[in-house]
């Protein structure tokens, strides 16, 4: 299924869903010692690993960071051709001075904020999609 690229259908059925937990990201040399299946994701980078996990399992392995981070989904399946989801919510969370992180998995957009503006990006992203 490749997923909606329609603009207006994106945000009225985004649907942005809070998962519970704190979240980091950390960069490493190697993965290599590892389990991986901790990993939200991971990205290479030519300076190193950029891994995304439960703070927790950042703290078992005495991992450094310094973003401690809530997790929002948009539950809508966006096709990675989609043209301009990310700059709409992107926008919205800007105006109200909430900077995001987003990843694109192959069905959702992942947005990751402060811990601290986690239930004012929500309140917004769903208040943005009742908009359309």
């Amino acid at each position: 299924m490749a997923g909606e690229t329609n603009l207006q259908k994106l945000i009225e059925f985004m649907h942005p869903e809070l998962h519970t937990g704190e979240y980091v990201f950390s960069t490493l040399e190697t993965t290599a010692n590892i389990p991986r299946d901790i990993f939200i994701c991971e990205f290479r980078e030519e300076e190193g690993v950029t891994v995304v996990l439960k703070r927790s399992e950042a703290d078992k392995l005495n991992l450094t960071y310094e973003y401690i981070a809530s997790w929002i989904t948009l539950t809508v399946h966006s096709s990675l051709n989609a043209i301009g989801l990310t700059a709409v919510f992107s926008n919205e969370l800007a105006k109200n001075n909430i900077s995001c992180n987003v990843i694109a998995g192959y069905y959702h957009d992942h947005i990751f904020v402060d811990k601290k503006d986690a239930q004012k990006a929500l309140k917004l992203l769903k208040a943005l999609s009742k908009k359309k």
